[in-house]
């Protein structure tokens, strides 16, 4: 029986790889009980926190590219609009995200919500597609 910990590996392994999209990500997250996860380009770190366990730490791979000062909405919602369309898959949602300004972002699984993050404290809040 897998773990809470193995569920959350293997969506981060799938999303990192290509194989999962973002809403098979969220279906994982609401299996394993995580509220929300954190994503920080910037430390390379995901984090993930289980409304019953203690949170989990694990690396990110991410482009090695620098993340520009301006924080441009229109092209991370271009990025975001993609992923939603599954034509667009996480391997390439960091660098268009990235490219766009977005140094992280949090994903509310409750609130059914991203809040994305700029440089300056810039925010961006992105609702879940029904």
């Amino acid at each position: 029986m897998s773990t809470l910990y193995d569920i959350i590996r293997e969506a981060a392994a799938g999303s990192a790889e290509g194989r999962l999209h973002f809403g098979q990500v969220i279906g994982l997250m609401v299996v394993a009980g995580v509220d929300a996860y954190t994503v920080d380009y910037r430390s390379a770190r995901t984090t993930y926190y289980p409304r019953e366990a203690a949170p989990l730490d694990l690396p990110l791979a991410t482009p090695p590219m620098p993340i520009p000062e301006a924080f441009d909405v229109a092209a991370l919602r271009s990025a975001i609009a993609g992923s939603q369309r599954g034509q667009v898959m996480y391997p390439q949602f960091k660098r268009l995200s990235m490219a766009a300004g977005c140094v992280g972002y949090t994903v509310w699984i409750a609130g059914r919500h991203v809040t994305y993050y700029g440089r300056r404290g810039e925010t961006h809040v992105e609702q879940f597609p029904d």
